[in-house]
């Protein structure tokens, strides 16, 4: 009897094990929203209770642990395997990021605003291909994120051309100018909260923060999408917009960016 509950039990587990490993993970890679509910929901707040630690935590272990200090590039590596092999993490992911690395290399701007820093994953890819005396500006709303954050661009050793700003984007991009002495940026990377892509672009045109040329790049746009922003760029004569199709990070979902210039 002892002997047959020990055999249930441990099939059991086994079971469960192969679900949460393997099954329910790859049933999910073509759906978006049920891919977003499973990684950003369910698995987090599980392990976030099993560990007693949040996902950036265990996100900045990952980089202490495999990413050589001063190496950008092995930051990088080190957080795209954690997110492949460990635990999804909502950056803009290694598929992505190659687009997003072509395009800063493109434009080889001498100033940068990254809406949304997160862990610090798309600040590093940035940071890394900047020219040297570029500036990059980076806003985080959620104070945990950005401690870590911190950390993570620290051990990379690119923390001498990032200003990582803690708060609202609505609140501190009419202050650029005034506290850092910003005219105009060459590249805006839009990666924060998806409702706040068009509020905040026409912020920064109000402001006077482009200037003809300026380009702003645009993740999420498919999934979970910013219609209303897409709408915006790709209908308006002050901009031409591209899109650049790809997959949502570490998933098959369709995703991808939003290249737009401003042309005045």
């Amino acid at each position: 009897m002892w002997l047959t509950l020990l055999y249930s039990c441990t099939g059991g587990a086994a079971l469960l094990y192969a679900l949460y490993r393997w099954v329910i993970p790859a049933a999910v890679q073509y759906h978006g929203g049920l891919a977003l509910v499973w990684h950003d929901v369910i698995v987090e707040r599980m392990l976030d209770t099993l560990t007693q630690s949040t996902r950036p935590q265990r996100l900045l272990g990952a980089v202490q642990k495999n990413a050589t200090r001063g190496d950008p590039r092995s930051v990088v590596q080190a957080i795209d395997q954690f997110c492949r092999q460990k635990e999804w993490a909502m950056n803009v992911g290694d598929e992505k990021g190659c687009i997003l690395d072509s395009v800063v290399s493109e434009v080889n701007p001498a100033t940068v605003l990254e809406l949304g820093t997160y862990c610090g994953y798309s600040t590093v890819r940035i940071a890394s291909l900047l020219p040297p005396h570029a500036k990059l500006i980076t806003l985080e709303f959620n104070p945990d994120f950005a401690a870590i954050a911190r950390q993570v661009i620290a051990w990379a050793g690119v923390e001498d051309k990032v200003h990582l700003v803690e708060g609202a984007s609505g609140d501190w991009i009419p202050k650029m100018t005034e506290q850092f002495g910003v005219k105009t940026f060459d590249l805006v990377f839009l990666d924060h909260w998806k409702d706040r892509y068009l509020p905040d672009t026409m912020l920064m045109e109000e402001c006077g923060l482009l200037r003809k040329g300026s380009i702003l790049l645009a993740d999420n746009v498919i999934c979970p999408g910013t219609p209303d922003y897409l709408e915006y760029v790709r209908s308006s004569l002050r901009y031409e917009s591209q899109y650049f199709k790809s997959h949502l990070e570490y998933t098959k979902v369709e995703d991808g960016l939003e290249k737009s210039v401003f042309l005045g």
